[in-house]
C-alpha cells in the first residue's frame, strides 16, 4: 500500500525522483497514466492491468462515455522505468495536463501514487475542514 506525501522538485528535463519508498513497491516498471482533479496516477504493473481488466468491461464502441475512459486513461498512460538515480521522466503531455512546474508533491494513496502541482496539492488538501472529513466517513460508514 502507497502512503505519505514526498515533497520533490522536477528537473529542467522534467525528470522526478521516485521516493525509495515508492520505487521498492513499484518495481523496476510502472505506468504513469493521467488521473482525475488534474494530477497525475501511478500505478505498478499488477494494479494497472487490474485497472484496464475493469475498462475492458465497459461498452466502448457502442457507448460515447466508454470510448471517453478508454481514450483518457490508455491513450494518456505511459510504461516507465526508473532510471539509475531514482528518477522517472515525465512526457510534456502529462506535464502539461497536470500543470506540473518546479515544485511537485507525490502522494500515496493505497492502490496509487498522485503526482500533483505543489500549489494544486496545497489548493485542493485544505484540511481544515476537519467536519466535512467527518460527514464523508460517515457518509460511507467509515
Amino acid at each position: 500500500m502507497f502512503m505519505s506525501e514526498y515533497y520533490h522538485s522536477l528537473d529542467t528535463k522534467g525528470r522526478l525522483i521516485i521516493p525509495q519508498k515508492f520505487r521498492e513497491q513499484l518495481g523496476n516498471e510502472f505506468i504513469l497514466s493521467r488521473g482525475l482533479d488534474h494530477c497525475l496516477y501511478i500505478y505498478t504493473q499488477e494494479e494497472w492491468e487490474k485497472f484496464i481488466e475493469k475498462l475492458s468491461t465497459l461498452p466502448e464502441l457502442s457507448n460515447a462515455n466508454g470510448r471517453k475512459l478508454n481514450r483518457f486513461f490508455i491513450a494518456g498512460s505511459i510504461q516507465c522505468e526508473v532510471d539509475k538515480q531514482g528518477r522517472v521522466l515525465i512526457p510534456a503531455s502529462l506535464r502539461e495536463f497536470a500543470s506540473l512546474e518546479k515544485e511537485v508533491v507525490l502522494a500515496g494513496v493505497g492502490k496509487r501514487i498522485e503526482v500533483w502541482n505543489k500549489n494544486a496539492w496545497e489548493d485542493y488538501n485544505n484540511f481544515d475542514d476537519v467536519e466535512g472529513i467527518a460527514s464523508s466517513l460517515e457518509a460511507f460508514n467509515i
